[in-house]
């Protein structure tokens, strides 16, 4: 590996195990920047945001001033065009958002990570280095959700269903780790990324 400046994605479909890995890289010492929360941050604070949100689907998507969860989770996650004009307005303040905060972290760090379920589908992988995916079994990825959020396997299949394949996924990643066993083997598998990436382990949690 070069001793360049590196911007990391860390993907991967539902249930996969992609924030448990980029939990453990955090307690390797290394910036994880996570999508999901930052999308929901811009969601609820962004007011042109908010503004082409209640254009697009009306005043019951936020309740005194914040998102009205359920109410947009119900139109989006049943409804493929209501998830994509979701996604054209979240999706070009997240990815600017997300290239403003990995710049900003490089100017005193040499590597960033940044943490998104939809790196592919939002057309994101160009700004990286390099794109990681984890990987699991279809029925252990539901598995861990049903345990973690109660998802039923109606819930789990929707959302399966508006991500790409990890078929295809693996044909587009730099790194491929598979997560069908337990948390001690995907705390190797960090280990064996920065062994690949020849980076230190500052904290030596793992």
């Amino acid at each position: 590996m070069t001793n360049k400046k590196l911007k990391i994605a860390i993907t991967g479909n539902i249930g996969s195990g992609k924030s448990t890995f980029s939990r453990f890289i955090e307690e390797a010492g290394y910036k994880v920047i996570i999508a999901d929360e930052l999308s929901k941050s811009i969601l609820a604070n962004d007011e042109i945001v908010k503004e082409k949100v209640i254009k697009a689907f009306g005043k019951e998507s936020y309740h005194n001033g914040k998102p009205n969860k359920k109410f947009l989770a119900q139109i989006v996650f049943n409804d493929n065009k209501n998830l994509s004009r979701l996604e054209l307005i979240l999706h070009p303040v997240v990815i600017e958002k997300s290239v403003e905060m990995m710049e900003l972290h490089l100017k005193k760090n040499d590597i960033v990570f940044l943490e998104a379920a939809l790196i592919y589908e939002a057309d994101m992988e160009k700004y990286f280095d390099y794109v990681i995916l984890i990987t699991a079994d279809r029925e252990l990825r539901f598995q861990r959700k049903k345990k973690s959020e109660n998802y039923s396997e109606e819930q789990f299949a929707k959302r399966e269903e508006m991500q790409i394949s990890e078929d295809e996924k693996r044909k587009r990643a730099d790194f491929i780790f598979n997560n069908n066993s337990d948390l001690a083997a995907l705390r190797q598998k960090v280990n064996l990324l920065f062994i690949i990436l020849q980076q230190p382990l500052p904290n030596k949690k793992l």
